[in-house]
């Protein structure tokens, strides 16, 4: 099946209003900070309703890939602003397509999994700006108890953002394989195929041919694993460097009170002695 990805587009800014609290600054850098799809997944929902059925019609649309943050000018004013980059099911695209659903609104717990850090936990979708906008979120947010969201929450630390219009362009993702797999298909081709009239005379040698390139294409990923590893370490290295050059510097600026100093010098008496 074909896959598909978004633009980037702006999904949240500071100061914006949610059915809770208003969005803080720290909350989007750690948001950008901190997502990642394999931690928690945060999916695409209509109107932030959460559906236990495949088929239902508010079951997901797809996936958010990314989340990164850039400063925006708003009305003269410079703020932090959160984007996200998602990739959609055909259902998705399709409304899109038919200018449906052109409003985004994201679920942002400032408290994700007792992190204390702000994580992104979803997306929705709508068509109506109004059923989450300013006031409607700020009317959830002075009586909780009569939130129309109460139900929908991810968790009690979530909140739902002011929906915005959204511009969603969509583009195909080209996937090609590893170079390891494709030596893996290629050796897989050439033992299945006419070149392997012999299967007496080749059943050895193909046996363990084929254990080597099974071995071989898993190397790619895990070379990358251990190149983002070093490149990890690296940092911390410079980063431990850093702060001994410093503490270097402090040090020989410090004077040690342990240190016995030399008495002050007070000088002669001015007196000439003659020797007669």
């Amino acid at each position: 099946m074909k896959k598909f990805r978004s633009n980037w587009f702006r999904v949240a800014v500071e100061g914006a209003t949610s059915d809770k609290r208003t969005i803080k600054r720290s909350w989007l850098e750690q948001a950008a900070k901190n997502f990642n799809p394999s931690t928690y997944g945060a999916r695409i929902w209509l109107e932030h309703f959460r559906s236990l059925l495949p088929d239902s019609p508010f079951k997901a649309y797809g996936d958010v890939l990314a989340v990164k943050t850039e400063e925006v000018d708003i009305n003269g004013q410079k703020k932090l602003a959160l984007f996200a980059q998602v990739e959609p099911t055909p259902e998705l695209i399709a409304m899109n397509k038919a200018k449906q659903k052109i409003y985004t609104s994201i679920e942002i717990d400032d408290s994700f999994a007792d992190t204390g850090e702000a994580y992104i936990v979803g997306l929705a979708v709508t068509d109506s700006p109004a059923s989450l906008g300013t006031d409607v979120l700020a009317f959830s947010a002075q009586k909780p108890d009569a939130s129309p969201f109460k139900d929908r929450h991810y968790s009690a630390t979530s909140m739902f953002t002011e929906a915005v219009e959204t511009e969603l362009k969509f583009e195909e993702i080209e996937e090609k394989p590893s170079i390891g797999a494709q030596l893996f298909n290629k050796v897989q081709a050439l033992l299945t195929g006419k070149q392997a009239k012999d299967d007496t005379e080749f059943a050895q040698i193909g046996e363990a041919v084929e254990a080597i390139a099974e071995h071989v294409k898993d190397l790619p990923d895990q070379l990358a694993a251990e190149k983002q590893f070093s490149a990890g370490l690296k940092t911390r290295l410079d980063q431990v460097s850093t702060e001994l050059t410093e503490l270097k510097t402090k040090l020989s600026t410090t004077q040690d009170h342990n240190q016995k100093t030399r008495p002050p010098v007070t000088g002669g008496n001015d007196l000439v002695v003659t020797d007669c």
